[in-house]
């Protein structure tokens, strides 16, 4: 399952080709992933100009607004999902696990493929977003220079379980895991059976951006 790393590339990847552009078809090809799409999607979609795309955790924020209104579009990539750009959509033939299309203004479009069905998309509008189901009680991104050494002592203080598995919990830190739980501790030289409230402040105090790939 793609984690924080992966989801910051495909932001980026997808950004060039979204931002300040309109969208101007939504096209579904079943009725949902792991989850039903949500209802009126196109309706809501189609139209209306990405603001700018954004991430929280594992998951993908397209913002769509220009009528005084921003809604968010919340994406989440599953097992085997990608978000591809095509630069001519009239042109492509649609391959089997294409599920949503978007059209974008410049003839471009965005394929979002998921051949295990386990990926997700959401709609919620921008006020919304932060109380939004997904991110119930998640815990701070691990990249922003605010996550520091101190605030990760905190959250791990009194927590009997291990320090891999505390680093997993999603109310911990937001978006790591298990490889890059894996690679972090490896890299502070810290087991991954510690204990995670009995951790060595000295070694945490550098994680993670020692690891951080951004």
């Amino acid at each position: 399952m793609p984690e924080l790393p992966e989801v910051e590339t495909v932001r980026r990847g997808l950004e060039p080709a979204m931002a300040g552009k309109v969208i101007t078809r939504v096209a579904l090809y079943r009725s949902g992933l792991r989850m039903p799409f949500p209802e009126r999607m196109a309706e809501i979609i189609e139209g209306r100009r990405v603001v700018r795309l954004s991430r929280r955790a594992k998951y993908l924020l397209i913002h769509v607004g220009g009528d005084g209104t921003e809604d968010v579009m919340i994406v989440h990539l599953g097992m085997s999902g990608q978000m591809t750009v095509v630069r001519d959509i009239a042109g492509y033939n649609r391959r089997r696990h294409d599920h949503m299309i978007l059209s974008m203004e410049d003839g471009a479009g965005i394929v979002f493929n998921d051949a295990r069905r386990f990926g997700m998309v959401m709609l919620t509008d921008s006020a919304s977003l932060a109380a939004h189901a997904a991110f119930g009680g998640m815990g701070p991104e691990p990249l922003p220079d605010s996550f520091t050494g101190k605030v990760l002592r905190e959250k791990l203080h009194g927590k009997t379980s291990s320090i891999k598995t505390a680093l997993l919990d999603q109310g911990v830190v937001a978006g790591v895991g298990n490889i890059y739980a894996s690679e972090a501790l490896f890299e502070a030289r810290i087991s991954p059976l510690r204990a995670a409230g009995q951790s060595n402040p000295r070694k945490l105090k550098g994680w993670p951006r020692r690891s951080a790939p951004y």
